[in-house]
């Protein structure tokens, strides 16, 4: 045998073991990566109304500070 012929032979053997891994490996399962977006979705759900929320008492803050600077001074 010529060295060709053992280089074709090798990359022949190469070829199908690569099929055979890619062919055996099993698919992740779909039921994980929906939990998963779901879980990521609940949680930009509740940092979207955690961010509502500091926006609602950043506003009151700032009404109750304009209310304080224009109340006339007790005596």
């Amino acid at each position: 045998m010529t060295s060709d012929t053992l280089r074709k032979i090798l990359v022949a053997g190469a070829a199908v073991a690569a099929l055979s891994v890619g062919a055996c490996k099993k698919p992740e399962a779909p039921a994980a990566s929906e939990a998963a977006a779901s879980e990521a979705a609940a949680a930009a759900s509740d940092a979207g109304m955690a961010a509502s929320a500091a926006m609602a008492a950043s506003s009151a803050a700032a009404d109750a500070s304009a209310a304080a600077t224009t109340a006339p001074a007790k005596q």
